[in-house]
């Protein structure tokens, strides 16, 4: 497990920008309260293990360093991967970090929950609401009308175009969904 390098933060930051834009700021100086002794305050960091991103407390990357590479699986919480060509993709483990900062957020109505799951885009008809000011291409968290986070997708609309799409027109192009968890269970 070693720490990013400049084109690989650049890269994971970007992604994650798109989603959270400046709440970024939140997500790297958030403290970890775990393992300080009550002097020192820890902080979170992103580390590369293999080909996948995580963000784990730095405490917990100090005491993992006993562990070999080879036989170190996963540390923290997975935020997405790198391909083969050297692009980032953001994975569901993402989705409470998202949620918890997201700029743009989508609320579906209770008989599009399942088709969203199920990997489907979400349409105009399924829509229960949207966060003002949302652009075309920008990130958006999808949630529950009760305030669950089911996934995340990017906005194929404006705010302003939704109100005048037809019901069967896309409004957010599905990118993950906790559907997956069942889906490509081998894979996660």
């Amino acid at each position: 497990m070693r720490a990013l390098d400049e084109k690989e933060t650049t890269a994971v930051f970007e992604k994650l920008f798109k989603f959270v834009g400046n709440n970024l700021k939140n997500i790297v100086e958030k403290p970890s309260h775990e393992g300080s002794d009550g002097t020192t305050q820890g902080r979170y960091c992103f580390r590369l293990q293999k080909n996948k991103v995580f963000y784990v407390s730095e405490s917990l990357v100090k005491r993992a360093t006993n562990i070999s590479r080879e036989k170190l699986i996963s540390l923290g919480t997975c935020v997405g991967k790198f391909t083969k060509g050297g692009s980032f993709h953001l994975t569901i483990h993402a989705l409470n970090l998202l949620a918890d900062n997201a700029r743009h957020k989508v609320w579906l109505k209770p008989t599009t929950e399942m088709a969203f799951l199920y990997g489907n885009h979400v349409l105009k008809g399924g829509l229960g609401r949207i966060t003002e000011n949302t652009a075309a291409g920008d990130g958006v968290v999808v949630f529950s009308m009760a305030d669950v986070p089911f996934g995340f997708g990017i906005a194929a609309k404006s705010t302003q175009d939704c109100r005048k799409l037809d019901p069967n027109g896309i409004v957010v192009l599905h990118q993950a969904d906790i559907g997956e968890y069942l889906r490509m269970e081998d894979d996660l």
